[in-house]
């Protein structure tokens, strides 16, 4: 199985709420990534920080994008987002554009998603979403 990294998750990892190292490592038959509107979420947080916590995010990105690859938007991922988009207004069940996003690129790639905000994901019809820590998942 191969997982794709919500934006929640490397978030609590980086605040210490969340042991992410030990979580990956405690699945050493997994592949991991991150899509690219996570990374735009992410450096965004590094933007708008300044002094030491500027330069503590940025240096907790640049090692994690180090590890872990970026999934790309790419015209397939636009079709899936698209259609994705579509069915959730159509059944009254939007998410965050950026969680369709995310949902989108790991669906073009028969991918799970990890996340903590399971809520928003478990609209996403024919997606597998698993909670970080949890041994359940959706």
């Amino acid at each position: 199985m191969a997982i794709v990294l919500d934006a929640d998750v490397i978030i609590r990892g980086e605040r210490g709420t969340f042991d992410l190292p030990a979580w990956l490592a405690g699945q050493p038959d997994e592949e991991f990534a991150v899509a690219a509107i996570t990374v735009a979420e992410l450096w965004h947080g590094v933007e708008r920080a300044a002094g030491v916590r500027r330069t503590k995010r940025q240096s907790y990105l640049q090692q994690l994008l180090s590890a872990v690859p970026v999934l790309p938007y790419t015209a397939q991922t636009a079709f899936e987002h698209a259609r994705l988009w579509a069915a959730l207004e159509e059944k009254g069940a939007m998410i965050g554009f950026y969680d369709v996003i995310v949902a989108a690129t790991a669906l073009e790639r028969n991918w799970s998603v990890a996340s903590f905000n399971v809520r928003h994901f478990r609209t996403v019809d024919g997606l597998k979403v698993i909670e970080p820590g949890s041994a359940s998942s959706v």
